[in-house]
């Protein structure tokens, strides 16, 4: 669906921190009008050298677009999302106990928010995307690892320390493979990037049919898919069993409106929504099915810089007591 520029609505700044890259976008609801060039985490030795980086490329857009008002910040790990805190971020070193909020405020001069990358996705979909009007919402997010958050009574919930909807560190399996928080099982261990090539690569080789690292990422696994390869389609199987079993067990806890499932690994379509679907009806009663939505993401790439600038201009409003409508 083509998004329709709403002139009236406010300009925030999205920064959507990943483990190599951090992108940089300009919003007005929920386009993204103007995009930095992405910042290459690897180039920056120091979180000061980084912050720096980020910065500058604030200061450019600013001067492009002077009315942005606000700057959101989505980021892989562990956030007190209250005082804009990073308690530590996954696949970034040094980025330990960071008053990150106070930082980037005292530097640009415009409030800012900071909060968990998937929280930002969930957040972009419930207010622009495919769980848009819905009172509760479950969203994840397939790639290196599985992200998630959740939407509960209208509103983001974070839980009680702010770490809420982390459904990658789910268990799947009790007595399965070790999770990076020493729970067994863990969701991510099974559906991430990495997991489903390597699962791949053992189908291949049992069947006789040797493969070699990067033959069989999500994207080739989907291509062969397509093309009937049953070993492929078994693992799409798989990985939907995986996944149907922690989405399951999730609606049967808050039974929402929709499951909303964004990320690289969802861009196999159908190969993954089909099985997916047929298994969790298999395991939900139908007060829970029937009038559950199985939903791909809208927003794919862009959805943790819509996600991080809506959520600025909400915190704000809240903070400034001030109307950015």
């Amino acid at each position: 669906m083509r998004e329709t520029l709403d002139v009236d609505s406010p300009l925030a700044i999205g920064l959507d921190f990943g483990g190599t890259s951090i992108k940089i976008g300009v919003c007005q609801g929920p386009i993204v009008v103007k995009r930095s060039e992405p910042i290459a985490t690897i180039d920056h030795d120091s979180v000061e050298a980084l912050i720096e980086a980020m910065v500058r490329e604030i200061s450019h857009l600013r001067a492009e677009h002077p009315a942005i008002c606000a700057v959101g910040a989505g980021v892989p790990g562990f956030v007190n999302f209250a005082d804009g805190f990073i308690h530590q971020l996954t696949n970034v070193p040094g980025w330990q106990e960071i008053p990150f909020r106070d930082i980037l405020e005292a530097k640009i001069g415009l409030p800012v928010s900071v909060e968990n990358d998937a929280n930002a996705m969930a957040y972009a979909e419930w207010r622009h995307g495919a769980a848009r009007g819905m009172q509760h919402a479950v969203c994840v997010t397939l790639g290196t690892g599985v992200g998630g958050g959740l939407i509960l009574n209208g509103e983001l919930f974070r839980g009680a320390t702010y770490g809420a909807g982390e459904i990658g560190q789910m268990s799947i399996d009790g007595c399965g493979t070790r999770g990076n928080y020493g729970n067994f099982g863990a969701l991510e261990k099974y559906v991430g990037n990495q997991q489903i090539e390597e699962h791949a690569l053992k189908l291949y080789a049992r069947a006789g049919k040797l493969r070699q690292p990067g033959e069989c990422t999500p994207q080739r696994l989907a291509e062969a898919a397509k093309q009937m390869d049953p070993i492929a389609l078994q693992v799409w199987n798989d990985v939907a069993d995986w996944l149907g079993t922690a989405l399951s067990s999730i609606v049967w806890l808050l039974n929402p409106d929709a499951v909303v499932v964004g990320g690289g690994v969802s861009q196999a379509g159908d190969l993954l929504f089909g099985p997916l679907s047929r298994r969790m009806q298999s395991t939900l009663n139908p007060v829970f099915w029937e009038r559950l939505r199985l939903l791909p993401a809208r927003f794919g790439n862009e959805a943790g810089i819509i996600g991080c600038a809506a959520l600025a201009l909400q915190e704000a409003r809240k903070r400034s007591h001030v109307g950015l409508d």
